[in-house]
């Protein structure tokens, strides 16, 4: 039975490929070559893109750890600490007087101190000089 039915299995699937292959050749003379230029170029884009995200490495954020000896070196208080951190979220200085509990004047004092210590004119700086240090993350 299987060699009655193996044959004409093969027939038809021959059959079948030389008709997709004759409508291929049809098509291609119906269609410009500009689409089977965008087709292709489509085609290895999309490859590309694949192959980038499969075999680039891609790094874990390492866990932060705080440099101690910059916060010891530059005698920057937990509390100084704890308004930098803050500042770095973008809180104004009403917003973070709410938030520790204390006047906006001694929140001012906080940051005119850090901006000593870390010897910036300005929070963009204290907070890009203090992420630089590992004092915050």
């Amino acid at each position: 039975m299987v060699r009655t039915i193996l044959p004409y299995a093969l027939a038809l699937g021959l059959a079948a490929a030389g008709l997709q292959w004759l409508e291929a050749r049809h098509a291609l003379r119906l269609f410009s070559t500009e689409l089977y230029v965008a087709i292709l170029g489509l085609a290895f884009v999309t490859l590309g893109i694949w192959a980038g995200n499969k075999l680039t490495a891609r790094s874990r954020p390492a866990e932060f750890t705080r440099n101690d000896a910059a916060v010891a070196s530059l005698g920057i208080s937990p509390r100084e600490l704890e308004i930098i951190e803050a500042l770095a979220t973008g809180e104004s200085v009403k917003e973070l007087a709410r938030r520790f509990g204390i006047s906006p004047n001694t929140i001012k004092t906080h940051i005119a101190r850090i901006y000593e210590k870390l010897e910036v004119q300005k929070r963009v700086q204290a907070i890009e000089k203090a992420r630089f240090l590992a004092l915050i993350p």
